[in-house]
């Protein structure tokens, strides 16, 4: 006869139950190890030294932290909404219906070196441009996610049209701020083995690609109104209203535009930037320019000052002196509540009121800027 369970004494099925429990545990918390193994590397670097103190002599620089020239708010007050709810809940379209569609880009039309000026739209904010024998490439991110986690956070539309390791040899790298849609952790620390450019950036975001590994000869920081040459380029960082931040800390490295100008070609790329007055002061001391890149996406009313609406950005176009206007920051990641295609659906309309020359290349679309493709709508039929 069996003798009796001691009572409280756990079963054998109990134990293995609670082995099996334990180990499951175990085993998740080993996964959420291994999800944010990177997060410390990809948060980035802090001011310190000689960067710290260059910083602090920049004039946009004041108390602890990078400013704008007129007083941003990040967030404006939106005591009807609740964004959350809204982002969860909302019935914003914010994926196409099919496949975004791709171009593999053929090889760059044999033209006079001097005139040539051609653009590479990989999406998002990912460009190449291929001016007058030059290569630069502006702010590229080739990561699954826009995120310090390669588990979490806002995921791709539609992957890049090229690889890291199929683009050209580049005389420069361009980046205008630390934000994970625009600096990547993993596409510099590749870009770095892979290719000898530079990395132009604004004031402090030296710091990440510092702890990154790219070495200091690489790395080039620039203030506002300041100008680096590349071979014949002269690439000059201009003002942007926006902010920065890739932790709990806002505003410790600088935000930026760019221009970039040949012997007779020349780029504007907005960055991320509200509209403000700065677009014209740009567009007389460095255009009229050939080709515009303008952020379009991203927008909402509960942040004015800090993404331009579409409509803003024809308006910025316009006061820059633009040629062929150029929509990025769109289509790649869902980083706001509205439709996914609403931004350009916006622009063409407002494009078409202003009589504005506009081009909207499908991701790896070569646009050769003084012969565009007509806008088709191809987006339309995917939305």
């Amino acid at each position: 006869m069996r003798a009796p369970r001691e009572p409280g004494r756990p079963t054998t099925g109990q134990r293995i139950s609670g082995s099996v429990a334990g180990l499951a545990a175990l085993a998740g918390l080993a996964g959420l190890v291994w999800a944010a193994r990177d997060i410390p590397a990809a948060l980035g670097g802090r001011l310190a030294g000689a960067r710290a103190e260059r910083a602090a002599r920049s004039p946009q620089f004041r108390g602890d932290a990078f400013h704008n020239r007129a007083a941003t708010r990040t967030m404006a007050p939106a005591p009807d909404r609740n964004l959350l709810r809204e982002l969860i809940f909302g019935k914003q379209k914010r994926r196409p219906s099919v496949a975004v569609p791709l171009v593999r880009p053929t090889r760059a039309p044999e033209v006079d070196p001097a005139r040539e000026l051609n653009i590479v739209w990989y999406g998002h904010a990912s460009v190449l441009v291929e001016i007058e024998g030059r290569r630069v490439l502006l702010d590229p991110v080739w990561s699954e996610r826009c995120s310090p986690s390669a588990t979490i956070g806002p995921r791709r539309l539609h992957e890049p049209p090229v690889r890291l390791d199929e683009l050209p040899r580049l005389d420069a790298i361009l980046i205008s701020h630390d934000h994970y849609d625009h600096l990547d952790m993993a596409t510099v620390r590749e870009l770095t083995a892979r290719q000898s450019a530079p990395f132009l950036v604004p004031l402090g975001v030296g710091a990440h690609l510092d702890r990154w590994g790219v070495p200091a000869d690489r790395i080039v920081e620039l203030d506002w109104s300041q100008t680096h040459r590349v071979a014949d380029l002269e690439i000059t960082c201009a003002v942007a209203q926006h902010f920065s931040g890739r932790g709990l800390r806002r505003n410790g490295t600088l935000w930026n535009s760019w221009v970039v100008a040949g012997h007779q070609r020349r780029v504007y790329y907005t960055g991320d930037s509200g509209y403000f007055e700065g677009y014209a002061e740009i567009g007389a001391a460095h255009g009229p320019f050939d080709v515009t890149l303008m952020q379009i996406g991203a927008y909402d009313r509960a942040w004015p000052g800090i993404h331009m609406f579409p409509e803003e950005a024809v308006t910025a176009h316009l006061d820059l002196r633009g040629g062929l206007f150029l929509p990025v920051h769109w289509a790649t990641f869902n980083l706001a509540l509205h439709d996914w295609s609403e931004p350009v659906d916006r622009l063409w309309a407002e494009a078409k009121a202003r009589d504005v020359r506009l081009a909207v290349p499908r991701p790896g679309e070569r646009v050769v800027v003084d012969d565009p493709p007509p806008v088709d709508g191809w987006w339309q039929s995917i939305a």
